[in-house]
């Protein structure tokens, strides 16, 4: 029996994902929490086998929130789901320590096989997303420039695309203030822009909005 517990700010996707488990063989839904708060507090008292964690969970960003499973929690496997951009944030999950990823976008189908695979140890992705990883799209804007980001900097840059401060981006983070300085300058330097409204327009250009 694979145990699950989901981790997702809106009671009818949670539902919805319940509901699609529940009706397969072979899986038991431990619970779901709409606050990483609540999510670490149900990591305490129980163990799953895999987290299903949207990206976009409220108090902490969710690549943060996987970066701490994965370090108190070791045993337990991450499948992190979201509407955001395939593009950019699977591979920035990958690279951040998850098992998988998959867009909400995706088939029903799509969530049973997920979850089995990654329960199993293996690594999860949808095919269209394997098809592009596997060929090289140089032309494509927000690719090109996203493979010379690091994951830290792409959790920054989406923070201040969406209106934060570098004081809550720090906070966010747990960064300093100077630190957040410095890695927006990488970003300008990375992205070939000398200001903050072309730095904002190249987040535009990767979907961050």
């Amino acid at each position: 029996m694979i145990k699950v517990l989901i981790a997702d700010n809106h009671p009818i996707i949670r539902m919805g994902v319940k509901n699609v488990l529940e009706a397969a063989s072979g899986f038991q839904v431990l619970g779901e929490v709409s606050t990483t708060s609540e999510l670490f507090s149900k990591l305490e008292e129980l163990s799953p086998d895999v987290v299903m964690l949207e990206m976009d969970i409220p108090e902490i960003n969710g690549i943060a929130t996987l970066r701490k499973i994965k370090k108190e929690y070791p045993d337990v496997r991450v499948l992190m789901y979201s509407g955001q951009s395939e593009d950019v944030y699977a591979l920035s999950t990958i690279r951040a320590g998850a098992f998988g990823y998959l867009s909400k976008a995706s088939d029903i189908d799509y969530i049973i096989s997920a979850v089995r695979k990654v329960a199993e140890g293996n690594m999860f992705i949808t095919n269209e997303l394997a098809q592009r990883l596997a060929f090289d799209e140089g032309t494509q804007k927000p690719r090109r420039f996203f493979r010379k980001l690091s994951t830290r900097e792409v959790e920054v840059l989406k923070l201040l695309a969406s209106g934060k401060r570098n004081k809550d981006v720090a906070e966010s983070l747990n960064l300093n203030e100077k630190t957040v300085s410095t890695y927006k300058a990488r970003l300008m330097k990375k992205l070939n822009v000398d200001n903050m409204v072309d730095l904002l327009q190249q987040a535009k250009a990767l979907e961050l909005y």
